[in-house]
């Protein structure tokens, strides 16, 4: 059974990263102590002397959890009271402190830490590299194998947004045994992980013109928005653009230099073989058409897709 902290310090403000930082120590407590109680605070609203009643020991010896949100917020008279507290904590009694970290209230990092707080560091997750991060590890939760071929996929069916990848990864955990590869996530996640906008955006851009519209005509019946695929589109040829202008440099350099994850660019690289400049300025004219059409400027959007689709495949092959 895992040792309950008695000083805990959540810095950063990754919202599903914290609330399981939370839920962990919550869970572990309870693990301890079934009838634990929580009290959940806003620092921003403490007034001094409110800490007082919540961490002084019972009378009975109640576990509690303690927790303190927005503790950058903490007036000067509150922050020296938990930092008071930190010194000689109760036993029975588990503070978790959230920090959304940056400048404001710094001090009190400094100081519950060096008070032996444990600190988990939970920071906003803004490049594609870290939700790749992420991914991989929730695939991993259990010891399985993992390509990276089924960390892209998952990511290319489901999106960006964390709850839903992790989500999708636990569920993915539960219902399959075995290796987690390309073909178990699409297989799992039939038409959405095959008729993602990236996904007909690759089949296009690679000059398989049967492969995209196959793909976008399975989309428009499972609700795939044809907004998706334009900005897929015009995503990967840009992608396809800034590498080949970039010349044949070693990947990891090109990664660094182009703020791109080196899985993309030996991906992009690939696909850029079969382009050449004149044509990639064709196929992103008639994609920022195509774009514009299905924001609006055509009552028939599906058709607007497919024309884009041919047109890239055709312009793929212009010059040559």
């Amino acid at each position: 059974m895992p040792q309950v902290e008695s000083l805990t310090l959540v810095v950063g403000d990754e919202e599903l990263l914290v609330s399981r930082a939370v839920s962990t120590v919550v869970r572990t407590a309870r693990a301890h102590s079934p009838e634990t109680e929580v009290a959940d605070l806003d620092g921003g609203s403490l007034q001094p002397g409110d800490l007082v009643e919540v961490l002084s020991p019972s009378l009975f010896g109640d576990a509690r959890v303690v927790i303190i949100r927005a503790a950058q917020d903490l007036s000067k008279e509150a922050a020296a009271e938990v930092l008071a507290y930190a010194t000689d904590p109760v036993p029975e009694i588990v503070l978790v402190v959230l920090h959304a970290g940056g400048a404001k209230g710094k001090a009190l990092l400094a100081s519950f830490t060096g008070a032996g707080a444990k600190r988990v560091e939970c920071a906003k997750v803004t490049k594609a590299s870290e939700r790749r991060d992420l991914v991989r590890a929730e695939l991993r939760a259990d010891g399985r194998q993992v390509s990276e071929d089924a960390v892209t996929t998952l990511v290319d069916a489901v999106g960006n947004d964390l709850r839903e990848l992790c989500a999708a990864a636990s569920q993915l955990l539960s219902d399959t045994e075995g290796p987690i590869t390309a073909e178990v996530v699409g297989r799992y996640h039939r038409g959405r992980a095959e008729s993602s906008g990236f996904a007909i955006a690759d089949k296009a851009v690679d000059g398989d013109l049967a492969g995209a519209l196959e793909l976008v005509r399975w989309g428009q019946s499972t609700g795939l928005a044809p907004v998706l695929v334009t900005s897929a589109l015009a995503s990967t040829l840009r992608s396809v653009a800034l590498v080949a202008s970039a010349g044949r440099q070693p990947v990891n350099a090109l990664a660094g230099q182009l703020g791109m994850p080196p899985w993309k660019v030996e991906k992009t690289q690939r696909q850029a073989r079969g382009w050449r400049p004149e044509g990639l300025s064709v196929a992103l004219q008639a994609v920022a058409t195509a774009d514009g059409d299905v924001k609006g400027g055509s009552s028939d959007a599906g058709y607007a897709v497919e024309r884009a689709l041919l047109a890239v495949v055709h312009a793929r092959g212009a010059g040559r």
